[in-house]
């Protein structure tokens, strides 16, 4: 669990790169720092209130949502005391596992927004957006909250993580409109597969380190993580070749993070030849995604929406088709295994979250604009905001 714990680090610093690359040279800077900088920030709030609200026992109807102030500071945790869940590991290590996942997931949304946001409103907004929609839907699905009594299973974070932030992304696109101007595209696809590289390889933590033990299931896990990222890639490669007439390494990255997203949230619960189905679906669906976020000249700069909001969605719904308790017994059956029901269960905590997480981020949003300008000026956009928003440049010319 420590070393799972260090590879979902790892991923944040991964991010930075995979989005470092794919902006331009004047904004590089600005996009590995909305990453990085959630490395600390989102760790002071974790371990103030955030582990709290999100792992413990709240009390009347709010405590459905949110947990209560049990652990606040950590309080009530001694270096000795195991975790409920699992007594081979400390509660401390279950904190730290946790807080990388809560690291990591308002960073996926920067992708959405890049070139044209400030930071002071980037950092009143990932402390707002983890107040208000990461901590509860964590505690809803992951901390004893209203959804994991109901039965709605999400192995490692396909509607916490994936979903959250696909749909805050969206939310962020409409709300700040588009680019001023034109993006030229990638302006270091080296530097973007290094990104790609640490994300393929911090993932084996998010996902295996999610049974939270090594045994059968760990290794399934880790197995489908492999073969329904090969799957997405290889995918998303055929379709830029049939579509493009040339196989693109971008293409080929963004396929594997797609297939990475999809198969997040099952792959602890379906089998290894269900994980082959995903991955291709995978690509098949977030690939159409992107194709139509083109044709809406919807400005999601790196699409977090196609990729992470849409993939997290269908890994959730194919979770619902393919989930079986020979696999995870600790788990359930889905509708493919004579379960509809857990079918619709994932179907309405998905749509439910989605659509809470577009709404909020939005207003979110519209209330941090009224207290601080969220976007830059068109003439600090064509500047560029390393220098603008960090005095600093990326590349010296």
């Amino acid at each position: 669990m420590l070393l799972a714990t260090s590879l979902v680090m790892l991923m944040t610093p991964g991010l930075a790169f995979f989005y470092g690359g794919l902006v331009g040279r004047k904004n590089t800077l600005t996009i590995m720092m909305q990453s990085f900088v959630s490395l600390g920030w989102t760790t002071v709030l974790w371990v103030l209130f955030g582990f709290s609200l999100s792992f413990s026992h709240g009390t009347g109807f709010m405590g459905g949502i949110l947990g209560g102030s049990q652990y606040l500071f950590l309080n009530n945790i001694s270096s000795s005391m195991l975790f409920p869940g699992n007594d081979q590991i400390p509660m401390l290590l279950f904190v730290v596992y946790q807080m990388m996942f809560a690291v990591i997931t308002p960073a996926l949304i920067t992708g959405a927004f890049a070139d044209r946001v400030r930071f002071p409103a980037y950092m009143i907004f990932l402390t707002g957006w983890l107040l208000l929609v990461y901590f509860p839907f964590a505690h809803m699905i992951w901390g004893g909250g209203i959804l994991e009594k109901w039965g709605v299973l999400d192995f490692a974070g396909g509607i916490v993580v994936h979903v959250s932030a696909g749909f805050a992304a969206l939310a962020a696109v409409f709300y700040i409109g588009r680019r001023k101007i034109v993006h030229k595209g990638p302006h270091n696809i080296p530097l973007m597969a290094l990104g790609t590289a640490l994300l393929w390889f911090g993932w084996y933590g998010f996902n295996g380190g999610s049974a939270l033990r090594i045994d059968d299931i760990t290794v399934t896990a880790f197995i489908n993580t492999q073969v329904a990222a090969a799957f997405a890639s290889v995918t998303w490669l055929l379709l830029d070749v049939m579509l493009k007439k040339k196989p693109g390494i971008v293409g080929f990255m963004t396929g594997a993070v797609a297939g990475l997203a999809t198969i997040t949230p099952a792959s602890g619960f379906v089998s290894v030849q269900a994980a082959m189905i995903i991955g291709v679906v995978a690509a098949l669906v977030t690939y159409a995604a992107v194709l139509l976020k083109n044709r809406r000249n919807w400005d999601d700069a790196l699409d977090v929406w196609g990729v992470h909001g849409v993939g997290g969605f269908i890994g959730i719904l194919l979770l619902g088709v393919f989930a079986s308790t020979a696999i995870n017994p600790h788990g359930a059956n889905g509708l493919l295994h004579g379960n509809p029901m857990f079918f619709v269960k994932e179907l309405v905590a998905v749509s439910v979250l989605a659509v809470y997480a577009f709404l909020v981020t939005y207003g979110l949003l519209w209330v941090i604009d009224r207290v601080v300008a969220v976007r830059v000026s068109p003439e600090e956009e064509k500047m560029g905001l390393d220098e603008i928003e960090h005095g600093e440049r990326a590349y010296i010319d």
